[in-house]
Order: structure tokens, then C-alpha cells, then sequence
């Protein structure tokens, strides 16, 4: 099905009990939040709430919040994605299966956006305060939009076919902004964005933004999916929509006809405020940074327009169904992409950046040494160089030569696979004084950390303890040994300590405790925690706090460590201290009061009480 705005994206779900209608008022200040946090985890229906206070417009909210509906809505046009990302990377395909272009070319037409005169998106005109002013945590700045879609287009070469559609989120309200004539544009590095902005600034202009909200689902899919560059997301939202996108010429930028909302202005040349604090998807707050200020010019909403907002915060969340979405439809295509690499995974438990893993392949022959990586490297190293894929902080790579049912997917039996063959004296490759994911506090500045590389081949050199060795003896002030999975110890440590040594005091003291034959280091890996039964109580958990609380190059240590020719390895267990540390940013949690009015809508008789 072709849908030609949100109304009937609504209406066909309702159809099909995929929405629920909740008309009891609701506060768009946290409480619309934690329903939808709710309805995500219970895996419910999409809500619309029909009455929101101090707002004219509905909420529409869990929209994408299961895999099945998000099938559902491109049920007909997933197929036609997944051929035009196969043929991007592998224009050979289409020539040897020329049949399937026959298919494709309504499609393929449905790829060029159409210019129109009229644009329902354009039927009303107000103001930034007259927009639904959605927060989602207590420590938030203030209202955000957080199914933004943010169309520019390169000052250099303007025109859609060098235009960038992404989801970067806007601050309507708090900070320091002018109400009704200022918001806040924050977006990553390693953004489209950023290189339009680059080039405004270089010419000395300022750049135009178009900031539409809610239309047909497709386009706000196309937004967050990993194009290659000089691939329009307007093509791709074309393709998946089932329908060309209608763009209209308005003095003040580009509109999409079809959106509920639209503001458009322009970023101001070396003009930056202070944007957040935010709850985001690591599951911290990302804190208040001087971001890009946007000049509004002009805000429409089209008549019966709905306001589409999700939540972010630690995985996982409705954009974890996103991942998973484009998983399926580019992960296929990866190989051609980088050669030798057959599979990728972004785990979203440990917050989607922060831990990467990957199977490639070992073809150096006839130079090829069964026990050491060396393909794997240069296939990690140009994996690190991919778009999203270069915030990864941890990456574990294995080859498929040594198991070819090993999946990324199952991530205990991955790690298992590593740990049981890799060499801390030689298999740890360091990239220090790099750039790591903007909302990422564990490194040592905004947008300012390190990388790890873990790369291991050959049959297995050890076998994995799974329980505790009886004669285990950890220092004063280590407690509450767990077994995570096999060969990962995890043991809660005295709080972080601030320090001017390279080795925080209590982690060196542990390490020095320890000889690489001691009964610890049966264990190959140990990671040093604040709750070790938190930690160890699931995956999960351990991932998150792991992976999210350690900067490699300040938080990796070892038993028995050492440098030689400037490689760091270590002979003994390898130890990453996943305590938080006073630079960290805080971790997300509701609000009490909040949790408890929405308790009523949840309660015997009240209309969301199905998934209370």
C-alpha cells in the first residue's frame, strides 16, 4: 500500500488492531514518554493520543515499535529496496539477472522526486510554541523533536541530487534560544550534514534547513538508513514508499508536500548555543555543548496533522527496530562492500556504537600463518573507514575459516569463539587520540576517545572456565565474583577514584595483586565493575555496562602487561574497568511521580491496560 500521509498510515493500522486511541488528556512533559517507553516494552500497539495538554495537536507514538508492523507498512516495497542496495555495490548483479530490471522499473521511476505547485503541508501557519513541546526525561533542556527530518543540500552544488536527508534532533525550547525564532540543530560527526555546514561556512553563507515531521513512514526510514554518498535518501524513501516524493520551492527552502509539519530557516554562520542536555540512546544523558543555532523563518502544519515523536534511552528502544530494519535490508551487501568481511553487528544492547563485531576471512595465501591475523586486520581497519561503522569503539573480529556456522548474531557463542583462541600478547590493536560517537562519555573529551581492534585466528588455545575456581583470592576492596559466560569473570571494585596516574590506584593494585598463573587467569577476560550482581543478573546488562562505561585506551589493563616495539599486550587476564567515573555522563531514569499518573491509563479499566 501507497501511503499519501500519516492519517492513513493511522487509519490502516487501527484497521488491522496494530492502534490504540487514548483520549483521557495526557501531559506531552514526560508523561507521553513513559507510555511510550511502556507500550515499546510490552510490545503493544501504536498509541495516538488524541489530547494532549496545552497542544492542538495529536501524538502518534510506538509507530515502528515491533519488526512485524514495521513489515506491515512496507509490505509490498522491502523486496525493491533490498535489489536497488544489492545493485549500488554490485552493479553486475543487474547484468547478470536482467530479467529482474524489468521488474524494478516502476521502482526505479518512483526513485526521482516530483516537483508540485501545492503542498497540503503548507495550508496552516504558526508558530515554534504552538508545537507539541514533547520531553522525554526529567534532566532534558527541553522540548525536542525526535523524529526530525532534516533536508539540506550541498551550497557547492545545490539541488536534490546532492541533498542529505538525516534525523538529527532540534531543541524547540529551554537554553538560551529566542522563543519562536531560534531552535537548537545538534548532529554527530561522520554526518552529511556536517560536510553542507562545512561548505556554508567555507563560502561564508548560511545554510539553508528544511526540518519536516511526521508524512508517510517511509521517508523517516530512509533518513536513518547508511547510504553511500551521492545516494539520495529521497531516492530510497521513493522506493520504499511506493510513491515518488513531492517536493514544493518555498522561498525560505524545500518542502515536503507530504509531511504534517514543516520549519524551515537557516543555520547561522558561527553562531553556536548550548544544545541538551538530552536523554539519548547509549542510555546517559548527552550533556549540554555549543551545536549550530537554526534561525526559524517560517513553521506550517497541514489541516488533521499529527505529531510523531519516539523515545531514546539505554537499548532497547523503538530505534532498535530501525537497526534491525537495516540490518536486513543492507547487512546481505556487506562483502561487496568491503571484500573479505562477511558479516557485521552492531549490538544494540551495548548501545549500537560502542561494540562492533564481524566475521571476515584469512585468503593470504600462500603467506598465510594459521595462528595469527592478518587479513582480518586490514578488513578491520577499512570497516573502521565505513560511514557509522568508523564510531565503533570495540571492535571483535573473527575468520570464518575457523567456524563456518559462527554468527555475530549469537553473541555469547562469538565471544566464546574469540576468547578461546585470541593472544593478548599480540591480538590487541590500539587506535588512540581518535574520534568516537559524539554521545559517547567515556573518553577523554566530546567527540574525543579510542579504539580497540580484537582480532584472533586459529583453533582454540584454551579452554573457558565457567565456574569459579575454588582457590580464587582477590584483593581488599574486590568482592562479589560472577561468571558471566564462559571465561568472563566479572568482580565488583571500591568506586572509581580520581587520579593523576596512568593506572587508577585500586585498578593498579589489582592488577599487580595477580601473576599470569594465577587462578584469575584462567578466566582470559575480567571486567572490573560497580554492581557485579547488576552486571552478571543478564547479557544485557553486562554489555551495556561494559562496553559503555570503558574508554579502550584509558580503561583496558591487563595481568602481566607490558609494551614492546609500542604494542601493548599483556600475559595474563585482560581487564577493562567498566566503573563509572566522575566524567561519565548520568545514567537515564524516570521520573517517580510521572510513573505513577501514568499507572491510571495502565490500570484495570483504563485504555492501554491490555499491556499494563
Amino acid at each position: 500500500m501507497s501511503y499519501r500521509c500519516l492519517a492513513e498510515v493511522v487509519a490502516d493500522l487501527e484497521r488491522m488492531g496494530e492502534l490504540v486511541r487514548v483520549q483521557e488528556p495526557v501531559d506531552a512533559q514526560l508523561e507521553a514518554a513513559e507510555i511510550q517507553r511502556r507500550m515499546y516494552r510490552a510490545g503493544g500497539p501504536a498509541v495516538l493520543l488524541e489530547r494532549v495538554h496545552g497542544s492542538p495537536f495529536p501524538l502518534l507514538c510506538n509507530l515502528f515499535g515491533t519488526p512485524q508492523r514495521v513489515h506491515y507498512l512496507f509490505r509490498h516495497t522491502l523486496d525493491q529496496v533490498r535489489r536497488l542496495a544489492q545493485w549500488k555495490v554490485d552493479p553486475g548483479a543487474l547484468m547478470r539477472r536482467p530479467w529482474q530490471g524489468l521488474g524494478m522499473l516502476p521502482a526505479l521511476v518512483r526513485m526521482k522526486p516530483r516537483w508540485v505547485r501545492r503542498a497540503p503541508v503548507l495550508a496552516h501557519r504558526i508558530r515554534i510554541s504552538q508545537l507539541p513541546q514533547v520531553k522525554c526525561w526529567p534532566q532534558d533542556g527541553g522540548a525536542f523533536i525526535t523524529l526530525p527530518l532534516v533536508y539540506t543540500e550541498d551550497p557547492r552544488r545545490p539541488g536534490v541530487e546532492h541533498s542529505n536527508l538525516g534525523m538529527y534532533r532540534i531543541q524547540l525550547t529551554g537554553g538560551q534560544y529566542r522563543r519562536d525564532e531560534e531552535v537548537g540543530l545538534h548532529y554527530q560527526i561522520h554526518r552529511g550534514i556536517g560536510v553542507h555546514h562545512a561548505a556554508a561556512l567555507a563560502l561564508g553563507k548560511p545554510l539553508r534547513v528544511s526540518v519536516w515531521v511526521g508524512g508517510p513512514p517511509a521517508m523517516t526510514v530512509a533518513a536513518v538508513m547508511p547510504l553511500p554518498e551521492g545516494f539520495s535518501e529521497l531516492m530510497v524513501a521513493g522506493v520504499l514508499g511506493g510513491r515518488r516524493v513531492r517536493l514544493v520551492r518555498h522561498e525560505h527552502g524545500v518542502v515536503w508536500a507530504d509531511a504534517d509539519f514543516c520549519i524551515l530557516g537557516e543555520v547561522i554562520p558561527g553562531k553556536l548555543l548550548p544544545e541538551g542536555p538530552f536523554g539519548d540512546h547509549l542510555g546517559y544523558y548527552s550533556l549540554a555543548h555549543p551545536f549550530p543555532v537554526m534561525k526559524v523563518h517560517a513553521v506550517y502544519h497541514r489541516p488533521g496533522a499529527i505529531w510523531p515523536f519516539t523515545v531514546v534511552g539505554r537499548p532497547p528502544q523503538e530505534d532498535t527496530t530501525f537497526g534491525q530494519l537495516i540490518h536486513e535490508l543492507v547487512g546481505p551487501v556487506i562483502p561487496a562492500v568491503v571484500p573479505g568481511v562477511q558479516e557485521v553487528h552492531a549490538v544494540d544492547a551495548a548501545g549500537v556504537h560502542p561494540l562492533l563485531l564481524a566475521i571476515g576471512s584469512e585468503r593470504y595465501e600462500p603467506f598465510r600463518q594459521r595462528h595469527r591475523p592478518q587479513e582480518l586486520l586490514t578488513q578491520a581497519n577499512a570497516l573502521l573507514g565505513q560511514g557509522q561503522m568508523s564510531l565503533a569503539k570495540y571492535l571483535w573480529i573473527a575468520a570464518r575459516e575457523d567456524d563456518p556456522q559462527l554468527s555475530t548474531r549469537d553473541v555469547p557463542r562469538f565471544f566464546q569463539h574469540i576468547l578461546a583462541r585470541v593472544d593478548w600478547q599480540r591480538d590487541l590493536h590500539f587506535q588512540t587520540c581518535t574520534t568516537i560517537d559524539t554521545l559517547d562519555y567515556s573518553g577523554t573529551g566530546l567527540n574525543e576517545g579510542s579504539k580497540l581492534v580484537v582480532a584472533a585466528v586459529g583453533p582454540p588455545r584454551r579452554k573457558l572456565p565457567r565456574e569459579l575456581p575454588g582457590d580464587l583470592n582477590l584483593p581488599p576492596g574486590f568482592h562479589t565474583p560472577g561468571v558471566v559466560m564462559p571465561g568472563v569473570l566479572v568482580v565488583q571494585g571500591p568506586p572509581y577514584v580520581p587520579h593523576g596516574q596512568e593506572v587508577e590506584p585500586a585498578l593498579e593494585r589489582f592488577c599487580r595483586h595477580f601473576q599470569p598463573e594465577s587462578p584469575l587467569c584462567q578466566f582470559p577476560w575480567v571486567v572490573v565493575v560497580d554492581d557485579a550482581e547488576f552486571a552478571t543478573r543478564s547479557l544485557e546488562n553486562f554489555l551495556w555496562v561494559t562496553f559503555t562505561r570503558s574508554d579502550p585506551a584509558q580503561d583496558v589493563h591487563g595481568i602481566g602487561a607490558f609494551v614492546h616495539q609500542k604494542h601493548w599486550g599483556c600475559r595474563g587476564s585482560l581487564v577493562i574497568d567498566a566503573r563509572s567515573k566522575p566524567h561519565h555522563a548520568p545514567v537515564l531514569e524516570p521520573d517517580p511521580e510521572v510513573s505513577r499518573r501514568v499507572d491510571r491509563l495502565f490500570a484495570s479499566g483504563g485504555p492501554l491496560h491490555r499491556w499494563g
